[in-house]
């Protein structure tokens, strides 16, 4: 059964309206296909009208969504010979933030981003992608790693944000994604960063601080999630939407305030509709943006990228 959000309910009464008719009509005794024709084109149109006006708080929804791909599902159609490479070497291995080496189309990459997992036992293990300072040591560890060897660095990132909890602030939580970004800005190889659903403060900047940002269409990026800037500004959470609009949190919006440099486009409905699709849109998207870095120099690549984020946010 697909997930359907709550601006969808309309589609969603015409898709269990055509299942009760195949079910109906299971046997072959009556001729339902005109019908279902009928009530799937009518789904259809309502499905592009919804997705054509989304507001900044639906999008955050669809970026949400338990069913959109995430970093597993990414490298599994992406990589090539992915190895993964574990722990900070200083205390232990997160499973929130997963790197390793691979081929990307016949380059050699390395690869590092959040999983959230897709079940309750996989969300758990992987912290729903809120990464702890030993995640974004290793991923300090993985960066400068590239940097010795010369292999270009794609992340996927996919976070509410870094987790909050006591531990992580005992163990330098902010120092940890502090260094990560900075690992980030001082590599002297490509660094092409996605935002796939939800790119959420430092957590997500820890891996973003790339020469090139790519978005998905419907993903959203903000230093703070609308629930907690609502909860901050008005002291309720129920005002969500009206910080989202206020945030400019999607890709469109954020692609005008040179925040990101390319939205990667969806399949009709987001990218939970067709998985395979939109990896393939994002991986065509990584690899234009790595070949525009061929031949640029340490030197070259560490200066665009420190002019590009030095640059965000004049008026």
């Amino acid at each position: 059964m697909a997930t359907f959000l709550d601006f969808e309910k309309p589609i969603a009464e015409l898709q269990n309206r055509i299942n009760e008719l195949r079910e109906t009509a299971a046997d072959g005794a009556v001729d339902i296909e005109a019908e279902v024709g009928k009530l799937q084109a009518k789904s259809d149109k309502l499905l592009k009208d919804a997705y054509a006006r989304l507001t900044p708080w639906q999008k955050t929804q669809v970026a949400r969504h338990p069913e959109r791909p995430h970093f597993k599902h990414y490298v599994a159609r992406l990589i090539d010979g992915f190895m993964p490479l574990g722990g900070d070497r200083a205390f232990a291995d997160d499973a929130a933030i997963i790197g390793g080496l691979g081929k990307f189309r016949g380059r050699r990459v390395m690869v590092i981003g959040h999983e959230k997992g897709d079940d309750t036992a996989s969300r758990l293990k992987h912290n729903f992608g809120m990464g702890k300072p030993e995640g974004y040591r290793k991923a300090i560890r993985l960066v400068e790693l590239a940097d010795k060897f010369g292999i270009p660095v794609v992340t996927l990132v996919d976070t509410s944000g870094a987790f909050p909890g006591m531990e992580a602030e005992e163990r330098g939580q902010a120092e940890a994604i502090a260094r990560s970004t900075e690992a980030c800005l001082n590599a002297g190889v490509p660094i092409v960063a996605s935002i796939l659903g939800e790119g959420g403060s430092g957590g997500a900047v820890a891996l973003a601080a790339g020469n090139r940002v790519l978005m998905m269409e419907h993903a959203v990026y903000s230093v703070i999630s609308p629930e907690g800037c609502a909860s901050i500004l008005w002291r309720t959470a129920d005002k969500a939407a009206d910080a989202a609009e206020a945030m400019k949190v999607t890709a469109q919006h954020l692609k005008e305030l040179g925040v990101i440099d390319t939205i990667v486009p969806e399949p009709l409905g987001g990218a939970q509709r067709d998985r395979a699709a939109a990896i393939d849109a994002l991986g065509d998207a990584i690899e234009t943006a790595l070949a525009g870095m061929d031949g640029d120099s340490a030197q070259s690549l560490r200066q665009s990228r420190r002019a590009k984020f030095l640059a965000m946010g004049r008026v």
